[in-house]
């Protein structure tokens, strides 16, 4: 008898989970972090890249538009998406008590840079429940030249786009529609990459 939906899509993020962090993968203090979201199987496309890395490319929700949560830039500043609309915005959620979203980081620095600003923005949101004081360490023993720290220690971002593990990415339109969400380490630099981040620029 075929698995059903939801067991397909269990199996399924249980493999990403292997190439990326899990909620049991925070320390201690980490309270919060992603929790599962809805997923439809058929839209669900499950990767493994040139680097052995799982991924799942999610496009269950794609034309929906862009939260309205509230988070901050390295200064405590407010700023919510819509302040980044009329631009294609890559988001990355990350923690700097994740392996695989911190090897994650050098390649988002470089695709910053790749596109200029008024293509693609890419923002890499932090999930560490810490916020600064984990974070801007993290970011002055690194030399980013283009993405910068941006922190969100409630995990709305987490919360809302689900799936359980980091580095978690969506894609949106510049005029805000959802183009995919990556679950899981994916290559920035393979052809599937810049096929979505094409994709997202001329959407």
């Amino acid at each position: 008898m075929p698995c059903s939906s939801r067991s397909l899509i269990a199996l399924l993020l249980m493999g990403v989970a292997l190439g990326a962090c899990d909620r049991q993968s925070a320390p201690k203090e980490q309270e919060n972090a992603a929790t599962s979201g809805e997923v439809t199987s058929g839209e669900v496309a499950p990767s493994v890249d040139a680097g052995g890395k799982k991924y799942v490319i999610d496009r269950s929700k794609a034309g929906s538009g862009m939260p309205d949560f509230v988070f901050t830039d390295a200064k405590g500043t407010d700023v919510t998406l819509e302040d980044f609309t009329g631009k294609p915005i890559l988001i990355n959620l990350w923690a700097t008590w994740c392996g695989p979203c911190v090897a994650e980081m050098p390649q988002l620095d470089r695709i910053a840079g790749d596109y200029a600003e008024d293509e693609l923005q890419v923002l890499t949101i932090s999930q560490d429940s810490m916020g600064a004081d984990k974070v801007l360490p993290f970011f002055d023993a690194n030399d980013f030249q283009h993405i910068k720290p941006w922190l969100d220690p409630e995990n709305q971002f987490g919360f809302h786009y689900g799936g359980g593990v980091l580095p978690a990415s969506v894609l949106y339109t510049a005029d805000g529609k959802e183009v995919a969400r990556i679950s899981g380490a994916l290559d920035w630099e393979s052809d599937e990459a810049k096929a979505l981040l094409e994709e997202t620029i001329n959407g």
